[in-house]
Parts: C-alpha cells; structure tokens; sequence
C-alpha cells in the first residue's frame, strides 16, 4: 500500500540541516579556488619549482576525482551523516596540516589528504539533501541554495584567497578551513539525521579498485598534457591506462550482484543527460576564472586582492539567479529552465571573446560576467537536482558521487585543455610578431580562442540537455512520496 504525500511528516531540522550542508559545500568549493590565488605565495615561501607548483593543486584534483564513486558509495552504507562529520574533521585536520607547512612534500601531501576527506564529504553533503528534502518544491529551494554555491563559490574562493594572502599569509588560506569545519560539525552532530541505504550493502572491491585507479590515472593524464602536452607519452599512456581500467569497471559493474555504480543511474536518459551536461560545464567554465584572473593581474596589472573582488558581481549574479531557479523550477520543470541558462553563458562567453589589451571591466568585462553568473544559477539549481532524480534512497550518494566526478574530470580536461589552447596562441603570436616575452597583446591572443573553445562546449552542453532531459514539473511531483519515505536510522 503506497504512503500518501500528506501522511509524510518532514523533518522538522530540514531547513537547520541545510546549513550545515551549504557550510560542507562551500568549503569544499571554496577550497580549489582559494588556493589557485594563494599559489605564487606558497611557491616562492616553499621554494617550489615551476614544474612542481602545478601539484599543489594536482594532488587535491588526483585524491578527490579518484576516490570520489568510493566515497558514495561508502556514505550510503555507512551513514551519510556519519560521513558527511568525518569529512569534515578530516578535511579540516589535512587543513591545518597544510596551513603549518614547511616544505612542499608537506603541503602537497596535505593537499592529497584533502581530496581523501572531500571525496566522503562532497556526496554525502548532496545525497543529504535528497534524502532530507521530501517535497518537490521545497527540494528545489534546497537546490538553490546548493546551486549558488557550487556556482558561486569559486569566486567567493577568489576574493578571500586575495584578502587572506594580502593581509595575512597563504597559510590561512588552508587555516581558514578550520573554524569553518568546526561550525559545521557542531551543528551536523545537532540538526542533520542519519540516513543510509538498505538491503543489499555489500562492498563491490573489485569494482572499487578499477574505478579508483582508472580515475586517477585519467585524471592524471590530463594533468600531464599541461606541461607535456597532449601527444607526450606520460599523457597518452596515463589516459589511456585510465580509459581501458574504467571500461574494465563497466564490464565488472553489468555482472555484479551488488555494483559501486547501478548502471541504470548512468542509462536514464535524463539523469544521462544532467551527468553529461555537468561535464561539458565543468570544461567550458573554467575559462572564465582562469584566463579573467590572468587577464586582471597580467594585463590589467591589479593586486590578487583586487582582482577577487572584481568577481563579487559574479557570485551576487549566482546566488540571485540560483534563488529564481529554485522558484521557477517547480513550476515550469527543469528543462527549459536551463536550456535559458546556457543561452545566457554562451552570450556571456561571446562578450568575452571580444577582450583586447586595452579593454577595461566596464563595458569590456563587467556585462559579460553578470550575463554568465546569471545562466550558471539557472544551470546550476536544475542540473543538481535532475542528477539525483528518482535514484532512491539506496543509491543517493553514489548518484551525487557521479555527478561530482563528473564535474571534477571535467574541470581537470578544462585545466589542461584550455590553457594548452591559450599557451600555443600566445607563442604563436609572440613568434610571429617577434616580440621578446609575453606582452598584455600576446597574452589576450591566448585568452581569445580559449574562450571561443568555451563557447562551443557550452553551446554543446546545452544542446544535450535540451535533448535528453525530458523531466517536467508533472514528474517532479509524481517522485514526492517516493522521495519522501527514506529510511531514516
């Protein structure tokens, strides 16, 4: 006998409980960008090498890709909110080990360490909301606030790295992680229920294994191909290691008994399509933090400080359109809602293909970032909340699991691909025009089909989510009493 909607009790701590999972989100949203800023300090401090600096960052991307189907998958049998505190006092202890360190071999373990606790903490803290959420409307509500902060967050990350490195030292760019995660446990242990899968909670080892190692090999290919390029051995092999052990993992996932990833989550069409969509952002957004970040500091000739507040405007543009989303997606559905949203970041990113060298925040600059912080709250809100539709309580965080390592993989193409795409340019010109070094017009000719490169990629995106998604608000409400009958322990 189904249990109707009406009968369905909400937690009562549901809007408490997602304070403590928007805290969880924004640290570790804020934890990529905050130390991109502070990375020239923390080089010349440690004395790390140009060809060693990119792992500050790579040991973070490595860890928390990798492990991150795992840590789904471990959140939903184990408990979600027993994962979600431990994350959290482990990413918080790697932190502070990070933040006291002396030598690169610290900080960069650190770093790794880092991505370990992410991996359980990033689809504990999504599943969380699913499981917790049971009415369509106020699942949405949730999802916004989700949403502006996995859009926003990384320029909020952006302008305290330039407040804390210019005011006190890079170490509190790590420090800073600390009090955050002290908040959030405290009140996890108070407001967040436990809830985790039933029936069949077998581990799947071998699955484990292959899905680790493939992404982390892939994931560090593609770290490669910056400093290598795309056709250097180290690249193709790892890549090529990565893509055979994940093929590997489908084949063991379509004849296990109890599979780290169902493959049905993947065959929907329209989670499919959120999944793919998700990946095809990751790659194309980048662009805008990384080469505007360039482009402020290197031609504009702006303090890190300075430059980080120059993306205020886009974090206030994310969190004001995730707020209309959240309202707008019960009502009209997820799939026009969003399609508006990439036609916005695709005009936001046309603005910006038109920068020179003389180009100034306003008008050059500015219309731009708010068209684009407008479309990612509107991409952002729906894409989290379609990649977990209909999976169930079972399989909640090893869906948020796929959707975060997607996302992850795609910004880990987006780091490489892109800047080889600006660095050739910038040669090409510096060569071409015999110039001695890369002036602010050589760099802007990097800028420039990196960022027509965005362009199709999310045009791209778009495209594939106009035409495999096809949930409506109908279905979002007919998936309540489903939703709303997670078993709590």
């Amino acid at each position: 006998m189904s249990v109707p909607v009406a009968a369905i009790v909400p937690d009562p701590m549901r809007w408490k409980a997602l304070i403590v999972i928007a805290i969880s989100q924004l640290m570790v949203v804020l934890d990529a960008s905050i130390v991109n800023i502070a990375l020239p300090a923390m080089q010349a401090d440690l004395g790390i090498s140009d060809a060693n600096r990119q792992w500050v960052v790579t040991a973070y991307t490595l860890a928390f890709g990798g492990l991150l189907l795992l840590g789904g998958r471990i959140a939903d049998y184990a408990g979600r909110k027993r994962m979600l505190i431990i994350g959290l006092i482990g990413f918080a202890t790697a932190s502070a080990l990070g933040g006291v360190a002396t030598s690169q071999g610290l900080l960069i373990s650190a770093r790794g360490l880092q991505g370990v606790f992410a991996a359980l903490l990033a689809p504990a803290a999504l599943s969380l909301i699913t499981v917790t959420f049971t009415d369509s409307k106020e699942r949405a509500k949730a999802f916004g606030v989700y949403g502006a902060l996995s859009g926003g967050g990384a320029a909020i990350g952006l302008i305290m790295g330039g407040i804390l490195v210019e005011y006190t030292s890079w170490h509190w760019t790590l420090l800073v992680n600390i009090p955050i995660a002290i908040i959030a446990v405290l009140l996890a242990v108070k407001y967040v229920k436990e809830s985790r899968a039933t029936g069949d909670t077998k581990y799947d080892v071998p699955g484990a294994i292959t899905a680790t190692l493939g992404l982390i090999s892939l994931v560090y290919g593609i770290s490669k191909a910056e400093t290598v390029g795309w056709n250097g051995t180290e690249t193709v092999s790892f890549m090529a290691i990565g893509v055979l052990l994940l093929i590997l993992f489908m084949f063991i996932e379509s004849r296990s008994s109890h599979p780290l990833l169902p493959l049905p989550i993947l065959l929907n069409r329209t989670r499919g399509g959120a999944y793919l969509a998700s990946f095809f952002v990751g790659i194309g957004l980048f662009a805008m933090f990384l080469f505007l970040s360039y482009f402020f500091q290197a031609v504009m000739h702006y303090t890190p400080l300075a430059s980080g507040l120059l993306f205020l405007p886009f974090s206030i543009g994310v969190v004001f359109s995730a707020g209309i989303a959240s309202q707008l997606l019960p009502r009209f559905g997820p799939r026009y809602v969003t399609f508006v949203g990439f036609i916005l970041v695709v005009i936001g990113m046309l603005i910006f293909t038109q920068l020179a060298a003389t180009s100034t925040y306003w008008p050059n600059i500015l219309p731009g970032m708010i068209v684009t912080s407008i479309g990612m709250g509107l991409i952002f809100v729906p894409l989290s909340a379609v990649a977990l539709f209909g999976v169930g309580n079972h399989d909640a965080g090893v869906a948020s699991a796929v959707l975060n390592t997607s996302q992850q993989i795609g910004g880990s193409i987006g780091l490489a691909f892109l800047n080889t795409v600006a660095a050739s340019a910038t040669t090409a010109f510096i060569v071409t025009n015999k110039l001695p070094g890369p002036t602010p017009e050589a760099l802007v000719a990097g800028f420039q089909p990196a960022f027509f490169w965005s362009v199709g990629i999310l045009a791209a995106a778009g495209l594939i989510w106009v035409v495999l998604v096809r949930m409506t608000k109908e279905d979002m409400q007919a998936h309540d009493a489903d939703a709303a009958t997670p078993a709590m322990h």
